[in-house]
Formats: C-alpha cells, sequence, structure tokens
C-alpha cells in the first residue's frame, strides 16, 4: 500500500474505465413492519456497481437511501429480489457469511467514525485483520501502511480523543482500506466534519479513487456528491435516476 497525500492531482478530473461487475441487484424490495404500520422502504430497486466506479448514492428522508446503504453494505437483508455480490447472492446467505463478506470484502466509512476509544489509531486499524485471523505481526505491518497512506504516520499510537476530527476519519478509512476490499462504503463521511476538514476527507477520497479503489458515497448533500463520477437519486424507494455527475 503506498503512500498517498492529501490533495489529488491538478490534472483534468478523472475517468476510470468500469471493470468487473462487484455488484448487481435485481428488482429488490424492502418491507418493514412497524406496530400496526407496513413501511416499503425500496420498491423494486435495479443497480449494478463496476469496480473502478466512484458511484454517489443520494435521496431525501424518506427516500430509502440509508436501506439502500444497508443492503449494499450486507448489513440487511432484502424483502425480496437478488443481490450478487461478486457472483455471490447475498440475499440467501446466513448471518456468518454476510459478516464474512462485511469484513473481508466491503471497507466502511462512517459518519461518526466508529472507533474504539480506548484503543490507538493502530489497534483500531488493525481490527478487521483480527477479525480475518491474520497473524499478528503481518496485521502491524498492514495496519501501519494503511495509517501512513493516509497521512498518519506519526499519530499511530495517538487514541481517538488525542486526534481531531479530520484525523479520526482518516484512521476510519485506513481501517477502511487495511483489508483491501471490494468497495469502501462512505456514508456522509465529511457530516460531523467543518468545511474545510471535510475538503481534505474528499480529496483524500479522490487520490484513492485515483489510486484504483472502487468507492460508493452515501449523502444527501449535493456538493459532496458531486466528488463521484455517477449519482443514483432515489425517490420514494425506486431509482428516480442514474446518470454522470457534474464536476463538483
Amino acid at each position: 500500500m503506498s503512500a498517498i497525500v492529501s490533495q489529488p492531482s491538478a490534472a483534468p478530473r478523472l475517468l476510470r474505465p468500469p471493470g468487473q461487475l462487484v455488484i448487481e441487484i435485481r428488482g429488490i424490495t424492502k418491507v418493514y413492519k412497524m406496530g400496526d404500520q407496513t413501511i416499503h422502504a425500496l420498491r423494486g430497486v435495479d443497480l449494478k456497481i463496476h469496480r473502478n466506479e466512484y458511484l454517489a448514492i443520494m435521496g431525501p428522508s424518506g427516500s430509502g437511501k440509508s436501506t439502500m446503504m444497508n443492503m449494499v453494505g450486507c448489513l440487511d437483508t432484502p424483502t425480496a429480489g437478488d443481490y450478487f455480490f461478486n457472483g455471490g447472492n447475498v440475499a440467501h446467505m446466513d448471518d456468518d457469511e454476510l459478516a464474512d463478506i462485511r469484513n473481508r470484502e466491503i471497507g466502511f466509512v462512517f459518519q461518526t467514525f466508529n472507533l474504539l476509544p480506548r484503543s490507538d489509531a493502530l489497534r483500531n486499524v488493525e481490527l478487521p485483520l483480527i477479525y480475518a485471523g491474520v497473524p499478528a505481526s503481518l496485521r502491524r505491518e498492514r495496519a501501519e501502511q494503511a495509517l501512513r497512506a493516509v497521512g498518519l504516520g506519526e499519530r499511530m499510537h495517538h487514541k481517538p480523543n488525542e486526534l481531531s476530527g479530520g484525523q479520526r476519519q482518516r484512521v476510519a478509512i485506513a481501517r477502511a482500506l487495511v483489508n483491501n476490499p471490494s468497495i469502501i462504503l462512505a456514508d456522509e463521511p465529511t457530516g460531523n466534519l467543518d468545511s474545510k476538514t471535510g475538503d481534505e476527507i474528499m480529496a483524500l477520497l479522490e487520490v484513492l479513487y485515483e489510486r484504483g479503489n472502487t468507492i460508493v458515497l452515501v449523502t444527501h448533500e449535493e456538493d459532496i456528491a458531486r466528488h463521484a463520477r455517477r449519482i443514483v437519486r432515489l425517490r420514494d424507494g425506486v431509482v428516480e435516476s442514474d446518470k454522470a455527475a457534474a464536476a463538483a
């Protein structure tokens, strides 16, 4: 894992050609029961995501955006329809199989960072490797590489409360990268950051895309979504539009 600077290149906005199909969603629906109320969060959604893509999923409150994120991240399964991740049908997997995909194939970046407060940055980044059964010496080496890659080589032994919000999000991004996942799933990654720090995180995601990572960004902010190369808009549980993004 090579070092990553915090700013994208000054070259024209890079659009990498789509690669192998990673995610194929076919006609998925999701229905929730809340007391006597039935909520149709998703209503027959189709979606394909290829390697090399930088995709944003957008939608207002109640559009199904959060449910869609949970589906893509294998945090939930559909009520009906099929979801293929690298050829395997997630809709038919048990909890252990879903957990394995989440750990090995998806790098999560959350708005709230989701770091262990009593563990230093290095230990936080090691966590996916611990769950994957990677030997301790290799875990440490890979975690150190990931932290250097996001510019935190000098902060490895700092705990979250000793880091700024932007540094905490960089730790979360390093944790997302450490298993070399098929996709990075970023849920409102700048939501808890000031605008300057948010710009730095988006610049880092841009560099990750340029370096070959596949990124799925979930956001309600238009200016954040425009960093992606493709925007899928949801409304009332269906795909309202799916088209190329204008430059940020």
